[in-house]
């Protein structure tokens, strides 16, 4: 028995696969279910009702998404050059921290200014931050995922500096946090009661303008070019320490902005707690998009859906939340058995 590349790869079979992982994944995450002792099919149907059956619930998963669209597109888009970026979780707060530094009363303009000002500072610092270990990477080649990953680490040790330093809020009675928003620089919300707002209409945009320029741009074809084949990318004159550097800082930009979205549309101020792990996940938000930019929007809420479902599930029927963990796992492990048979057959002999 041998592994064998197939000579052509299915474009029904490409598109087809994360579908597929996604089933898998409940179908194996139905014997935890199972074990827990309760019926899967109901555990599924609390929740699925939990995460969009109903307005609030709806609002709520699209909340969640929008981070999770922003990191996953941050990822993608690394991930298409060849560059692994694990540090999608302290990119986001660094966007965070560019966020509070502008929108705190430091800059007074009328939201229509203020909030475009905060998302480009966020971006900005966010593709600052990998002008480190892109450097390092291109230059000296140390691997990328050792420095993007360490850096999550720093970022979070400054941002408790500053929360509980120079930014911290005195109005806050003790809570470390650093000052709030000014309402100009709030995200006004889409729905009414809900927790959703503007950042999720920016992030889908963002995918489909990474989408264009990916696919019918000169930058785009040399980032996917550099992925494909480095070597040969080179050998046809492009620049591919350019291109990588490229493609790097508009990964941290995208991932900066979801810091903006958490820091100025949802909480309000910066917290130590204002990411769960948004920059992780969104590396299974790319996984299950195989890496599809405009495919990483239902994606991330498919994701969201699954881990603000799973909250109504564990109350309604005592199933650890937990299982939403395994879930995304799973999904992640599917996707990538299902990516390797469709480029790829095994060949008895």
């Amino acid at each position: 028995m041998r592994i064998e590349k197939r000579p052509h790869v299915s474009i029904l079979w490409l598109v087809s696969a994360p579908l597929l992982a996604s089933l898998a994944a409940l179908i194996l995450s139905a014997a935890l279910i199972i074990w827990a002792g309760q019926s899967p099919l109901r555990a599924y149907q609390e929740l699925v009702l939990a995460a969009l059956g109903s307005r609030g619930g709806l609002a709520e998963t699209l909340s969640y998404a929008t981070p999770l669209i922003f990191t996953g597109l941050a990822a993608a888009i690394a991930f298409r050059a060849k560059f692994w970026n694990i540090g999608g979780e302290g990119q986001l707060y660094i966007g965070a921290c560019a966020a509070t530094a502008l929108g705190t009363g430091i800059l007074t303009a009328p939201p229509v200014i203020l909030i475009p000002l905060l998302f480009i500072a966020g971006a900005l610092a966010g593709g600052i931050l990998l002008v480190i270990p892109v450097i390092l990477k291109t230059a000296l080649r140390v691997d990328e995922v050792v420095t993007t990953l360490l850096l999550n680490f720093i970022v979070l040790l400054v941002v408790s500096f500053l929360i509980e330093g120079p930014w911290r809020d005195p109005m806050a009675l003790g809570w470390p946090q650093a000052a709030p928003i000014i309402d100009e620089g709030v995200l006004p919300k889409l729905l009414d009661r809900t927790r959703l707002h503007i950042g999720f209409l920016v992030a889908v945009g963002c995918a489909v303008i990474s989408w264009f320029v990916m696919q019918r741009t000169v930058w785009g074809f040399e980032i996917r070019a550099v992925g494909l084949a480095a070597t040969a990318a080179a050998f046809a004159g492009m620049r591919v320490t350019r291109v990588v550097v490229i493609a790097a800082l508009i990964s941290g930009a995208m991932a900066g902005m979801a810091g903006v979205s958490e820091v100025a549309g949802l909480k309000g101020y910066m917290t130590l707690d204002l990411s769960p792990g948004f920059g992780y996940t969104g590396i299974a938000v790319a996984m299950l998009a195989g890496l599809h930019l405009l495919a990483v929007v239902p994606a991330a809420i498919f994701l969201s859906a699954v881990y603000v479902g799973a909250d109504s599930m564990s109350r309604t029927l005592d199933i650890p939340t937990y299982l939403a963990d395994v879930l995304v796992a799973l999904s992640v492990l599917a996707i990538l058995v299902c990516t390797v048979f469709a480029r790829y057959r095994l060949r008895f002999s």
